[in-house]
């Protein structure tokens, strides 16, 4: 890691000292917590680093700012300063991600989908006893899905990648925070640049419609699930016998149709997947925007599919 990173680095360590901790919202509720009475300006580590509230210079310690200063990552342009990444934790782990609100093109976004996709690894992994030697996590952002597999079994090799340098350089940050071995880092678009075959291959890619293409979150296509479908597609060229794709993604519900379902259906012919929806219900103020100005709602899904033939399951 450069200088920078090594402050980055030292601020999560320093901060976790501290006994920090923030759960990360939607940016709906971050937005509307931040709009209260009080909460226009940063006073605890919470504020600064979680809210990612502007302060003052008396409401931080020295040795954080240093830090900050050190790291690239304090932003002086006004009045009151500001840190422009924030620390999120899961479990026992803690991530630096981009600041609220996540503007930025090169943005590497944490949140609500992160500690479901999370959750579904876990779940996942536990229920099958599964060990692989090689994980790939396809477009890691912050690194939480590799490094949360990764601290569930022994692999022999992890490599995360992203088509953001961004992304990149806080998932190395976040794999020493977290004290996670044997990663390897790659700038990739999807699978393009990994020759290996893996055990289990991850994946929580953008899934809407970005009007502003933001690579977190826009996902391509008329439905933003065109990135999804692509992830599909080479990840099962690069499934290892046995191994096992995780795809956590998005779809539009258009009458009652899950349209990433009957999108997808085709690619797994006589593979052995199961599909459900992980939550019903989620950027309901999309909906009052196109696309998804005539979807029912917007679900996210789980997709498994294992590289041998058995039957299929499809759960609502």
């Amino acid at each position: 890691m450069d200088k920078q990173e090594t402050a980055l680095l030292e601020l999560g360590r320093v901060l976790r000292g501290y006994g920090y901790r923030f759960i990360t919202p939607t940016p709906e509720t971050h937005r509307e917590i931040n709009r209260r009475d009080g909460n226009g300006e940063g006073r605890s580590l919470t504020d600064i680093f979680g809210w990612s509230r502007p302060f003052g210079e008396a409401a931080l310690p020295p040795d954080l700012q240093r830090l900050l200063v050190d790291a690239g990552v304090l932003d002086s342009s006004g009045p009151l300063l500001r840190s422009t990444v924030r620390f999120s934790t899961l479990g026992d782990f803690l991530f630096v991600h981009s600041a609220f609100p996540t503007e930025f093109g090169d943005a590497v976004f944490f949140g609500p989908d992160t500690y479901r996709f999370a959750r579904a690894i876990q779940t996942e992994m536990r229920s099958d006893g599964a060990a692989p030697s090689t994980i790939v996590d396809i477009g890691t952002g912050s690194g939480a899905g590799a490094f949360v597999a990764a601290s569930l079994t022994s692999p022999q090799h992890v490599i995360v990648t992203d088509i953001n340098p961004a992304a990149l350089r806080l998932a190395e940050v976040n794999s020493a925070l977290n004290e996670i071995a044997k990663v390897e880092f790659r700038q990739s678009d999807v699978l393009s640049d990994v020759a290996e075959s893996a055990d289990l291959i991850l994946c929580n890619p953008p899934y809407l419609v970005d009007a502003t293409h933001r690579v977190y979150r826009h996902g391509g296509g008329t439905w933003g699930f065109d990135l999804s479908l692509r992830i599909v597609r080479e990840a099962l060229e690069h499934l290892a016998p046995g191994g096992k794709l995780i795809l956590y993604t998005g779809t539009p519900v258009v009458g009652g149709s899950d349209l990433f379902f009957a999108a997808v259906r085709p690619l797994l012919a006589d593979r052995n997947f199961r599909y459900a929806e992980i939550d019903p219900d989620v950027f309901a103020e999309e909906l009052a925007r196109p696309p998804y100005d005539v979807a029912d709602r917007i679900a996210v899904v789980l997709l498994v599919v294992h590289a041998s033939e058995q039957v299929n399951e499809h759960a609502a």
